[in-house]
């Protein structure tokens, strides 16, 4: 039984799209503004021209990078996966080879839901898991919608878990 499943939300890299539309914004005014005409100007027009061609050359090369940084960085958030089921978290991510993880209900010994206010106005937020897994002792869900959803589905598996085994966490 799958009590939660999903991948972090495109919202969460909002800072990474606000930084690549400001300097999308800048690649476009060296596209089209001509800043060389006022700069060089009294200057011989075969300088002003060339001047003009690395302008525009560097403005299409900026948006290019852009473009590129941006694509990446989404397609490394949308090619993470989560998977919640009542004795383990299994998360897969990469995008061309996949690395696939679990984490067992019984080895969580807290967990913490954060919510920005700006994450509070796109409907997202992160979830911290401390472990006593060995390999993930800090676990976190980034940006993910209903967080608070995974947070009661998370903490009342966990409770469960330990329930069953007998387990208890010392601090």
């Amino acid at each position: 039984m799958i009590l939660f499943e999903g991948s972090p939300s495109v919202w969460g890299i909002a800072g990474v799209l606000a930084k690549g539309a400001f300097f999308f914004f800048v690649a476009c005014l060296l596209i089209v503004y001509p800043f060389e005409r006022r700069l060089l100007a009294g200057q011989d027009e075969e300088a002003i021209l060339m001047v003009g061609r690395y302008r525009a050359v560097s403005g299409l090369l900026l948006a290019v990078i852009v473009s590129l940084v941006l694509a990446v960085k989404i397609l490394k958030l949308k090619s993470i996966h989560y998977e919640v089921t009542p004795d383990r978290i299994e998360w897969a991510r990469g995008i061309f080879s996949k690395k696939v993880d679990n984490l067992d209900m019984f080895r969580i010994v807290d967990l913490k839901l954060r919510r920005s206010f700006l994450d509070r106005i796109f409907g997202i937020g992160t979830v911290e898991l401390m472990t006593t897994d060995k390999t993930d002792s800090l676990f976190v869900f980034e940006k993910m919608h209903d967080s608070q959803k995974l947070y009661d589905a998370i903490k009342k598996s966990s409770l469960e878990a330990d329930r069953k085994r007998g387990v208890i966490h010392l601090e």
